[in-house]
């Protein structure tokens, strides 16, 4: 038996399994980059098989997204102007027909200082202004005066053939109307612009053409300066811009009173259908030429 001293110690080894090094998010950019190229991939074969009229709508819409070129995006033909466009071209000409209307009545051509028409952001603003004996309305009263309702029917003969809502607005200068808290400039903004109302739909505007009346009182001066101007009274008349009719589509008075839309004579082309509808539509045409030929035919500025 050997001595305790030269007894050897037992040596026990124990072995733990374990995870390796975390890898971290690169493999999902790749993956990302992978999916991407690949669906790029099948893009570009499935336009090499389409038609040229497809080609032609997609290069169009990612050549000019909001079709205000020659060549819109749905492969229409433009001329370059946009519906805001139509829409100051529309309000020009109905200014410049209510001025020519205005200038031809011997009776209401003494009133032109008087008679305001500008275009705004939200369409044509026609103003009537007041003056210190007052001019389209009684002193102090919501009366219309003789001028005044002359005026109102000209304007309601206009512009009841619009399809265009109108917006009414009253308005006073800073002078106080009376003492009295029963009846102040409020009533009396709002009195005057319902007056109107009542004698243009009297005249033939819709009873649904009208969209708002408001009374403003001083709110709103036109002269900041000197809140005590006579052109502070006034009454504003809207016509409020709404979308651009297609070309060629007169509006005729309907048996109800509403504008009815109604086509030109002439033959008219269909309205041709948009890029998403020209692709659901289309067959695909057998491919042509090499790659390097399919792939500059998908090019827009590719020289012809």
């Amino acid at each position: 038996m050997m001595p305790a001293s030269k007894t050897q110690p037992i040596i026990i080894i124990k072995k733990r399994g374990g995870h390796g090094g975390h890898h971290g998010g690169a493999w999902k950019v790749a993956y990302a980059d992978f999916v991407t190229a690949m669906m790029s991939l099948f893009i570009v074969l499935w336009l090499m098989n389409s038609s040229e009229k497809i080609k032609k709508a997609v290069a169009g819409y990612f050549n000019d997204p909001r079709g205000t070129a020659s060549m819109m995006g749905t492969t229409m033909s433009g001329n370059g102007i946009t519906v805001e466009q139509v829409r100051k071209d529309a309000m020009q000409k109905l200014k410049e027909k209510l001025e020519a209307e205005i200038k031809a009545r011997k009776d209401l051509e003494k009133l032109s200082k008087q008679i305001e028409i500008t275009i705004t952001p939200e369409g044509l603003r026609i103003e009537l202004l007041e003056t210190k004996s007052g001019t389209f309305y009684e002193s102090g009263s919501a009366r219309l005066s003789e001028s005044g309702q002359e005026l109102l029917a000209l304007l309601a003969t206009e512009l009841k053939t619009l399809p265009n809502d109108l917006l009414i607005e009253g308005h006073t200068d800073a002078t106080p109307y009376s003492q009295e808290a029963s009846y102040s400039n409020w009533e009396l903004s709002a009195d005057r612009a319902n007056a109107a109302r009542r004698l243009m739909q009297a005249d033939g505007v819709r009873g649904d053409q009208v969209t708002q009346v408001r009374g403003y009182a001083d709110q709103m001066l036109r002269v900041r300066s000197n809140p005590y101007d006579p052109s502070n009274r006034r009454i504003s008349i809207l016509v409020k811009n709404q979308a651009a009719p297609l070309p060629g589509v007169k509006f005729a008075q309907a048996a109800d009173g509403a504008p009815a839309p109604e086509l030109p004579a002439t033959t008219a082309k269909p309205p041709m259908a948009t890029a998403a509808q020209q692709i659901a539509q289309a067959k695909p045409s057998p491919a042509a030429g090499g790659m390097l030929n399919r792939l500059q035919g998908i090019l827009p500025s590719h020289p012809k």
